[in-house]
């Protein structure tokens, strides 16, 4: 007879979570209100003026919500206790489960299931919603929240039965949350030996099976990545508890067998280039010389149009008083592909070098490598989200005191760490200790890069 461990408190939490899926659904439907509210609300009101504070403001209020508080907020939440958001509070998933159990049930379409979609679809709404300013605007808000929310209820309604085809597949944040979710300390943890000791007797009735929305195999599962932590598969055969583990261990464990292509790309020329050139742009002199040498090539030609010629909002921001042309459009692209190339041009020959010194080219050992720069991605990405409540505090005469050099501090901790994963994924595949520098060293320098582009923009 085989004995059962003690459920300690994790364990009875993970537990506890089963038990309580009728209370969560509530939970869930008051988050949907809320995110409607907030979403919809703004955008039937006039704009704010200048003596309009945060307090006293709905639509300085909705933008301090979403933008200074749910976006930056929910990023470091699924790096420290994996992707809770997902599976518990996130509006979109519950109306698209809500739609799938309710819908019409069609397998999933070969062509959905492309591992490109959520980078493309990423990429997508960080490029737009620079170039409309959903940061400052309620109605691209609408645009671009509301235009994914209904996408992820007409995909529930059409695939699936009861699942989140949508989260699995197409979500633009989906593939930021399981990087993130790979550092995080808190998992749900698959005893493959207890689950089989479990297997029913031939004649007994088996376990009910458990409904996974996001379509992971959780028989199989051995990281955090697509997991939503909802809690439905915990003590299911007596095989899965929620259970602490070391932020390394998925990367630098199991990421050999996991990692691929998108992901490498999702990290170096997304997250490290492109999603940093967007949260930069603004206040970058670089982009205001872009900007004027385009203007130069313009007049040059004798095309003076795009000087001054706009569009309409929902293309290109155009309020009173805030207008962007077609040359600050033009320059925006540009700056943010440019970041984009940057990094790869950065990144990838590192990467590369660090995977000939672990013994010749391999492109396991390659991606494998570039799992080590999630840390240096992801507080870049959170610290520079930051810059959008720093922003908005400031503008209400609230101040953080030090907060520039706090920043820069994460920054620069998580571009240890990420040195470290890289040491520490190298003694993986049994080189030396002067070889497992070697890679250190070459794989320093895009996180060194990294670093100091952070620095300067919250120092400089």
């Amino acid at each position: 007879m085989t004995l059962r461990p003690v459920p300690d408190h994790l364990d009875r939490a993970g537990q506890w979570l089963a038990r309580q899926q009728k209370r969560i659904r509530l939970l869930q439907w008051g988050m949907i209100a809320v995110y409607l509210v907030l979403l919809l609300g703004p955008a039937l009101i006039p704009l704010p003026a200048r003596t309009d504070f945060i307090w006293n403001n709905a639509v300085r209020f909705a933008q301090f919500a979403f933008w200074g508080v749910w976006w930056p907020f929910v990023l470091l939440s699924t790096a420290l206790v994996g992707r809770f958001w997902c599976g518990i509070l996130c509006p979109e998933g519950a109306l698209s489960e809500w739609a799938s159990e309710r819908g019409a049930g069609r397998a999933i379409p070969a062509w959905l299931k492309w591992p490109g979609w959520p980078t493309v679809a990423f990429i997508m709404t960080t490029i737009y919603g620079q170039l409309t300013s959903v940061y400052q605007y309620p109605a691209p808000a609408v645009v671009v929240l509301g235009g994914s929310t209904l996408a992820a209820i007409a995909i529930g309604a059409r695939y699936g039965k009861a699942k989140r085809v949508w989260c699995r597949f197409l979500c633009p944040v989906s593939g930021v949350f399981g990087l993130l979710a790979k550092i995080a300390p808190l998992h749900f943890k698959v005893d493959g030996p207890a689950w089989h000791r479990a297997q029913p007797r031939t004649g007994t009735k088996p376990p009910v099976a458990v409904n996974c929305a996001p379509l992971v195999p959780i028989k199989t599962m051995r990281g955090a990545g697509g997991c939503h932590m909802c809690g439905r598969c915990s003590g299911y055969r007596g095989a899965i508890r929620l259970a602490w583990r070391s932020p390394n261990e998925e990367i630098v464990a199991v990421g050999g067998e996991t990692a691929n292509g998108w992901e490498t790309f999702l990290i170096t020329a997304v997250l490290m280039g492109m999603a940093t050139g967007a949260l930069q742009w603004s206040g970058s002199a670089l982009y205001v010389t872009l900007k004027a040498q385009i203007a130069i090539w313009c007049l040059n030609a004798g095309v003076s149009w795009p000087l001054d010629a706009s569009l309409p909002w929902w293309m290109l921001t155009n309020y009173p008083g805030d207008r962007m042309t077609l040359v600050d459009g033009a320059a925006l692209l540009i700056f943010i592909a440019g970041a984009g190339l940057l990094a790869c041009v950065t990144c990838l020959p590192a990467l590369s070098a660090g995977a000939i010194l672990l013994g010749g080219w391999s492109r396991r050992r390659f991606h494998h490598l570039a799992q080590a720069l999630i840390p240096v991605a992801a507080a870049g990405l959170f610290c520079g989200l930051l810059s959008l409540t720093v922003t908005q505090l400031r503008m209400d005469g609230v101040r953080i005191p030090m907060i520039d050099e706090v920043r820069s501090l994460l920054v620069g901790t998580a571009g240890f760490w990420s040195l470290y994963l890289v040491y520490s994924i190298a003694g993986r595949y049994g080189p030396s200790r002067f070889a497992r520098l070697g890679v250190s060293a070459a794989i320093s320098v895009p996180i060194v890069a990294a670093c100091g582009v952070w620095a300067l923009f919250f120092l400089g």
